[in-house]
């Protein structure tokens, strides 16, 4: 990677997106808490949500990533309260194609994730990126267990 892709990738936007993390704070017994590595890199995501009909009410996350994985927990942190199951795995899909396939930035509120497309190039960096809306999706889908099952 030469420096000036690494002025590319890490844009002005990322690095301020990166320390500006949203939902930091703990919740206080949350329904479900999920935490996901990427073995690649290393970088981990530790989510923790409550839902109420149908959409989460309480969202926190915890994350530990380069710039570019930090970038996209804020964008998504920042959109995930009143979101449903279905709108976060349609952006942890869309997010996925954009790296993977030069797919579309994900549709609003996820459309922050454009600022990402740079890293389209650098796969190595994916994982980290998609790690925040997959950790999430792995917890909504605990939580939609626990509903169906009655815990």
């Amino acid at each position: 990677m030469s420096d000036t892709d690494l002025i590319k990738l890490y844009s002005g936007r990322i690095l301020a997106l990166a320390a500006d993390m949203p939902a930091t704070e703990p919740l206080d017994d949350p329904q479900v808490t999920v935490r996901k590595r990427s073995p690649l890199c290393g970088s981990t995501v530790t989510v923790s949500l409550d839902m109420e009909d149908g959409r989460i009410a309480r969202y926190a996350q915890d994350v530990k990533a380069c710039a570019l994985g930090q970038a996209s927990a804020a964008v998504s942190g920042a959109a995930m309260i009143g979101r449903t199951p279905g709108e976060v795995r349609h952006a942890r899909d869309q997010l996925h194609a954009m790296l993977k396939t030069e797919g579309p930035v994900p549709d609003a509120p996820f459309d922050g994730l454009e600022v990402l497309t740079p890293a389209r190039d650098f796969r190595n960096r994916h994982a980290s990126i998609l790690l925040a809306l997959d950790a999430t999706v792995e917890a909504l889908e605990q939580s939609e267990g626990a509903a169906l099952t009655g815990g």
